[in-house]
């Protein structure tokens, strides 16, 4: 056990991020105590400029573990925004193109120890995303709209996903009508306009086809769809997949679906709590296929337990072979409250190496089937503190994802657990406003969570 002493810095728990990507929990302690013997202590020198701390923890605890993680010492989820805006500051003093773009890379691996590779990707990401859609149309926004439903829950899920009989679905849907119809209406008034609406989950299709029907209905109907550029709903478990509900979204104009398999292989399924088999994800494509879907995502995770790097790659093998527009890699995160971290709360730490080649060898597979990787985020306790990754075809991209990463757009999230994002374009700063969690509790506050946007989003904009 590690004593760790860090002097002069409030916010200590922004460091201990960093310092758990090299040590577990359970290997360190960080103490105040004044007389207690301690084997590492950090910023004694007092640095004025808190990036000075991190490369010291980065430098100190390469050398106690021999780890040199491939984000250097950027802990935050936002690294191709981070890149961003490095390039965007350099820009205004030089306007040669291809100096900012060095200068920004050397920043990234000289100040920030990032990798080669891993500068070279978000560099790449960043450029793709600023041709592919520039900046976000003066008031607009990105709607999101949650379903916290699922007919099982994940080993490795934290999200809201509830399992629950038809009677509190239907309840759901009542306050969620409501908050639809009250946001779109005080949107029109105060003249905000939908770029993109995302309805997302849990497990939208886990409604009927009568009750997305309805929904989908709902949004047309309460929402200024002038400046829509996409429209996108997650039918996410292909156990859930019907031809009717399929012919309701491909009906109503909605050309952008995912189907998630996670693995294609039968044991990793099992093991983490999905009700389906790989057969049943050819078949939800199929069906997909049939109504002439402009782009189905699908999602995969590296690192789920007891798969090795060519179980990963057998995954993408097949699901190359059915031709969705987008693949999302995600690497496996053990969030505090998924199953998985009870089971065992150290397994993304042991994870690592095998992350690294399924990444690896994974992202050469899909570059030459012609995938772009372009957008990118990162989550806390992932696998080898890697990062989860949105690969297209060429014009494929989701706009509604870059959007959300780079946190220069106002988003507005209604649902059970949504949170609501201001984005202040003359402060470059964001405001959140959250809806409870709790399904229930939003049912009975939904006057409570329309007053939070009254005051915190419409009669600010």
């Amino acid at each position: 056990m590690y004593k760790i002493k860090i002097l002069n810095f409030e916010k200590k728990y922004l460091l201990d991020e960093l310092i758990k990507i090299f040590l577990r929990p359970d290997q360190y302690v960080l103490t105040e105590e004044e007389e207690m013997d301690v084997d590492l202590v950090f910023n004694e020198e007092n640095f004025s400029e808190k990036r000075t701390i991190y490369r010291q923890i980065y430098d100190k605890l390469s050398v106690l573990t021999g780890k040199q993680p491939e984000w250097g010492i950027l802990t935050g989820i936002r690294p191709v925004k981070l890149c961003g805006e490095l390039y965007e500051n350099l820009q205004d003093v030089d306007l040669t193109l291809r100096k900012d773009v060095d200068l920004t890379l050397r920043i990234l691996k000289e100040e920030y120890y990032i990798s080669e590779e891993k500068a070279q990707l978000i560099m790449d990401t960043y450029l793709h995303q600023k041709d592919f859609c520039g900046m976000a149309p003066e008031k607009s926004a990105g709607i999101y709209i949650g379903i916290p439903f699922c007919p099982t829950r994940c080993v490795y899920c934290s999200f809201a996903s509830n399992q629950v009989p038809d009677i509190e679905i239907t309840k759901y849907l009542t306050a969620l009508h409501k908050e639809i119809e009250y946001t779109g209406r005080r949107m029109k008034e105060c003249g905000l306009t939908a770029e993109t609406i995302y309805i997302g989950g849990g497990t939208p299709t886990t409604l009927s086809a009568r009750q997305l029907a309805e929904l989908i209905k709902q949004i047309k109907d309460s929402f200024d769809l002038s400046q829509l550029k996409e429209f996108t709903i997650e039918a996410g478990r292909p156990d859930t997949i019907t031809e009717e509900k399929l012919a309701v979204i491909q009906s109503a104009g909605i050309e952008r679906i995912s189907i998630n398999p996670q693995s294609m292989k039968q044991h990793t399924l099992d093991l983490i709590g999905r009700s389906h088999k790989p057969e049943d994800i050819t078949k939800a494509f199929a069906l997909a296929k049939k109504h002439h879907f402009q782009s189905i995502n699908a999602d995969v995770i590296a690192g789920l337990p007891e798969e090795n790097a060519e179980d990963f790659l057998e995954t993408l093998r097949e699901l190359l072979s059915l031709a969705p527009e987008n693949i999302t890699v995600h690497c496996l995160a053990v969030k505090r409250a998924s199953r998985l971290k009870d089971i065992d709360k150290d397994f993304h730490y042991k994870q690592a190496e095998i992350v690294a080649e399924m990444l690896g060898k994974g992202r050469k597979i899909l570059e030459e089937a012609g995938y772009i990787p372009y957008y990118m985020y990162r989550q806390k306790h992932m696998a080898g503190a890697f990062e989860n990754t949105g690969y297209c075809k060429k014009g494929k991209d989701c706009i509604y994802n870059i959007r959300i990463m780079d946190e220069h757009q106002t988003i507005i999230a209604l649902g059970a657990g949504g949170i609501t994002k201001v984005y202040f374009p003359a402060e470059n700063r964001l405001e959140r406003v959250p809806n409870v969690t709790n399904y229930q509790e939003y049912i009975n506050r939904i006057d409570e969570m329309l007053d939070r946007k009254e005051k915190n989003l419409f009669m600010e904009v």
